[in-house]
């Protein structure tokens, strides 16, 4: 199984939620799932994963079994190979148990252009990072993804579902996302 999770926040509480789906290119998701994280504490520069780890560790806790891949939005490496950005940090709170490949929209300083990905006609790159699975396999994957913009469908729809979960956890409405 593979996992797309994206994390929003509302003051100090972060809202994850995730897709299950089994193929590359699967144009829906199995199963959606989300949790409220309380007491996220504010944003520290340089220490981004600090905040966002435990909102999807907590989510990861909802699932029966730890799924084969996680798609983070972010980095795994920003330098793309040994500066820990938040998937290293996931894969090593994981036991690397779990590969993960990292989906950012922008660049960070340092990294090369063996990490862009051009999906679609889009002439905006994706930058791809990975732990636990080659490089050419994870920029393989998330261009084999379903859609035919920049953004693969379960990335944009994971987004989606993060920012409304907390727009109304932000309003005080209770929502939870159906498993399927």
């Amino acid at each position: 199984m593979i996992l797309a999770v994206d994390v929003q926040y509302d003051d100090d509480c972060g809202y994850a939620a995730g897709l299950l789906f089994e193929r590359w290119d699967d144009a829906a998701p199995v199963a959606a799932v989300s949790k409220k994280q309380p007491g996220v504490g504010e944003y520290v520069p340089g220490e981004f994963y600090k905040r966002e780890l435990p909102c999807i560790l907590a989510l990861l806790a909802e699932l029966d079994q730890l799924p084969e891949t996680i798609v983070i939005d972010g980095f795994v490496f920003l330098d793309g190979h040994s500066q820990a950005g938040l998937g290293k940090h996931l894969y090593d709170a994981l036991g690397g148990k779990a590969r993960v490949i990292g989906v950012a929209k922008t660049a960070y300083a340092g990294i090369g252009n063996d990490y862009k990905l051009l999906r679609g006609d889009s002439i905006k790159a994706l930058f791809i990072t990975c732990i636990g699975l080659e490089l050419a396999e994870a920029r393989e994957h998330i261009a084999a993804m379903h859609g035919p913009h920049r953004m693969p469908v379960l990335l944009k729809t994971v987004d989606r579902l993060c920012r409304e979960q907390a727009l109304a956890g932000a309003a005080g409405i209770a929502q939870d996302l159906p498993r399927s």
